[in-house]
Formats: C-alpha cells, sequence, structure tokens
C-alpha cells in the first residue's frame, strides 16, 4: 500500500534505495525489521524533506551555513560560535502544522502512554567508509506529543554540534549537503544492553565477535561512563570472558528521560549476560552481518529475556581484506614496507606498479601486496622468505616467524628439498 503521508516513513517503508530520505540509520532499521528473527522495536522516521523544508524556510540558517562552509577545522571560536547560533534557530523554529499532523498520525498507533527514542539518521552516517557515530545526540524515554516535537528539534540541531562540524569539515562532507532524518522508535526497558561487533575491533579478526554488556540502558556503555563486560566469541564458542565491576545503570526515570541508578553490591560484579545469551547474541549478529555483507557495529538490548536490535552500521575501521581463490588460510607481505614506503599509494601509483610487477599484486587501502603463502607451504621457500625479507625489514621477518610459529601455513611435501 503506498504511503499517503509525505514526511514520515514507517520502517517498514524504509529500506537503502531511500537513503536519501530516511538517512543511514533509518534505511538499516528498514532493512532489520524485515529480517526474520531479528526483533527491531518499532517506530518510523521524519525524512530529510522535513529538514530541508525548514532550512529552506528559514533565511537567517541559510545565511548561517553559508558563512559555515567557509571554515577549516582549527577554526574553533568560530564553530563554536556559529554551531550556537544555528541549534538555537533550529531549536526555536516550530514544527509545521501539517508535519506536526503527520507525526500525530504515525504516533497513533501507539498507546498514549508509550515512551520512545529520538535519533539522529544523517544522510552522512553509517556509512560503509565513515560510520559519523556519536556524531548527533539521542534523547531515550521520551513521552508526550509536545515533548517528541520538542526532541525531534533537538535532534535536527544536533547535526551541527562542535564535535558533528569539525568531523564533517575532516572528512570532506560539505555542510549543505549532509541531511537529517529522525528516528521516532518505541522505547524498550532492557536488563541488560551494549554493543557487539562482528569482527573484533581491536585485532581485526574477522572470526571473532566482541560483545561489550552492561546492565541497564546502553547510554552508560556508549558514553565510557561504565565498563562493560568483555566477551569474545570464535567459530561458536567463547574464547575469552572480563567481567568488570558495574557499580551502576542508566534506567528509565518516571517522568522521562533517564536517571543513574546505584547497583546493589552483589550485582556490580555479576556477569551481565549468560553464556547462553552470549551465543545466542553471537548468532543474531552473525545473520545481520550475512544480510548487509559486510562485518556490523551492532546496539543490543535484552528484555524479558529477549533480543532486540535497536541499530546496526558497518564497522569503518577494519583494515580490508584482500580477495582470495578460496578459503584457504593465506599470508600476504607488504612491497611498501620493503621499499621503505609505508604511507598509502595514490590510484596512479598502485595501478602503474601493478602493471610492470613481475608478478601479482593485490592492493588495499592504498597499499599493495604479494601473496606469499606458497613459499611459505616449503622449508625451502620459508628459508628463502624469511631471509630475503629479513634484509629489508626485520620488523616483517619478525611477524613471518610468528606465523611459521602458529603453522598458520601447513607445510606440504616439497619434493626438492
Amino acid at each position: 500500500m503506498p504511503n499517503k503521508t509525505k514526511y514520515i516513513r514507517s520502517f517498514r517503508e524504509s529500506d537503502n534505495t531511500q537513503f536519501s530520505l530516511v538517512g543511514g540509520k533509518g534505511a538499516n532499521l528498514g532493512e532489520l525489521s524485515r529480517l526474520s528473527g531479528i526483533r527491531v522495536p518499532d517506530g518510523f522516521c521524519i525524512t530529510t524533506e522535513a529538514f530541508q523544508r525548514m532550512i529552506a524556510e528559514t533565511p537567517a540558517l541559510n545565511q548561517l551555513l553559508h558563512e559555515l562552509s567557509g571554515l577549516h577545522s582549527q577554526a574553533r571560536e568560530q564553530i563554536t560560535k556559529l554551531s550556537t547560533e544555528i541549534r538555537r534557530r533550529i531549536e526555536e523554529t516550530p514544527i509545521s502544522g501539517d508535519i506536526r499532523e503527520e507525526i500525530a498520525q504515525a504516533l497513533s498507533r501507539f498507546s498514549a502512554q508509550e515512551a520512545f527514542a529520538i535519533r539522529s539518521s544523517a544522510t552522512a552516517e553509517d556509512l560503509p567508509n565513515a560510520s559519523f557515530a556519536g556524531q548527533q545526540d539521542s534523547f531515550l524515554n521520551i513521552r508526550g506529543t509536545e515533548a517528541i516535537h520538542m526532541h525531534i528539534r533537538k535532534c535536527q540541531a544536533s547535526l551541527f554540534t562542535e564535535r558533528a562540524i569539525s568531523y564533517r569539515i575532516q572528512n570532506s562532507f560539505d555542510h549543505r549537503r549532509v541531511q537529517l532524518a529522525v528516528i521516532v522508535q518505541q522505547m524498550v526497558f532492557p536488563q541488560a544492553s551494549g554493543i557487539l561487533f562482528t569482527a573484533d575491533p581491536v585485532t581485526g579478526n574477522r572470526r571473532v565477535s566482541s560483545i561489550d554488556a552492561g546492565f541497564g540502558l546502553g547510554e552508560a556503555l556508549v558514553s565510557g561512563r561504565v565498563n562493560a563486560d568483555t566477551y569474545k566469541v570464535r567459530e561458536g564458542r567463547i574464547s575469552d570472558k572480563k567481567i568488570s565491576v558495574k557499580k551502576f545503570a542508566v534506567r528509565a526515570a518516571a517522568p522521562g528521560g533517564t536517571k543513574d541508578q546505584e547497583l546493589p553490591a552483589g550485582q556490580q560484579q555479576q556477569q551481565t549476560l549468560t553464556d547462553i545469551q552470549i551465543l545466542e547474541l553471537e548468532r543474531l549478529g552473525r545473520r545481520i552481518e550475512a544480510y548487509f555483507g559486510h562485518p556490523q557495529d551492532i546496539e543490543w538490548c535484552l528484555a524479558d529475556g529477549l533480543f532486540y536490535i535497536v541499530q546496526s552500521r558497518p564497522i569503518t575501521t577494519l583494515f580490508p581484506v584482500l580477495e582470495a581463490p578460496d578459503t584457504a588460510n593465506r599470508v600476504y607481505a607488504s612491497v611498501g614496507h620493503q621499499q621503505m614506503m609505508t604511507d598509502a599509494m595514490l590510484p596512479l601509483g598502485l595501478s602503474m606498479w601493478q602493471m610492470l610487477a613481475a608478478r601479482p599484486m593485490q592492493a588495499a587501502a592504498g597499499r599493495l601486496f604479494i601473496d606469499v603463502s606458497e613459499m611459505l607451504s616449503t622449508e625451502k621457500g620459508r628459508q628463502m622468505l624469511l631471509n630475503t625479507l629479513g634484509q629489508s625489514d626485520p620488523l616483517t621477518k619478525d611477524a613471518l616467524q610468528i606465523v611459521i610459529d602458529r603453522n598458520f601455513i601447513q607445510i606440504q611435501s616439497d619434493e626438492t628439498n
């Protein structure tokens, strides 16, 4: 059934083809809501068209944005001044009557006592090459129509916080081209919540999932105010657990918003998730990763024994994986390190090296690599590789020796040995 509203899209009506309307987070939530077995709290998006209309109908904002576009990240004083003024203008601009009516229509599907999370969903957000995570504000446990309207404006205004402006400047994103949708999502009041990385963010190992978990809402973990439990899962088995002391949890406050609540002494050192729950969550993460086709950074919560997914975005900090002809273990040596060229190369330089090289070279993150797996599969090849690479880069030799000692590449029959 076609959508009859202009400025609202339910999650079910959102997908990755509507990125320009609902932003990165909204598009991902729309995709997740279609994935069987994944629970996503219900909600809707106020589209970027509502944001664009507000900007167009407020001439003072256009002038302020023009001034902002000429600044460099070092212009801290000017950024602070413009950030404050832009946010004030947005927060003081009333939501137009027709948009208020559409919001009321969307809210009519929920109980009048329902609480919501109000989150940003920018068109420069949750991208494969730049997540923009945490650059805009989120508001939890918002109740009542007027409070929802006020926090929608606060969320839109947070596109112009100092940190968001500086992040866009550093990543060469045009302030005028970044649009913001707003997510209004049914609140879940969890016993526990946290973050699941389907690849280890420290080591980059894509076979290891890493889970951060704490009691209550995830706000304390995301802000770094509470040390989380950390669990590692490798190929369906828990490989490591670190249980932290968790002195308090963030809970929903009765009138709205959140509050800090001290945990009982006996709970502070308690494992947040059971081993069964850890493995269940890891399996959900692998399903989501397979659906999107990339390692994911997933925000989750646990309520009444059920896991809910409130956000999923690509992990943008992992070093790219080179394409391989099979699933066997492989080792690649950096060409640049042999030439004392450790910086990334431009595309023209990469192409020239690949065209003139005597053997195939693969590119990743602006650098070239040679597959040395076959040489490591024989004793003679190993010695030759260690001697050759060791002369130009002792650190590479040491790394290769560790790979050999771990038997990462199996020795094959070597008739010439």
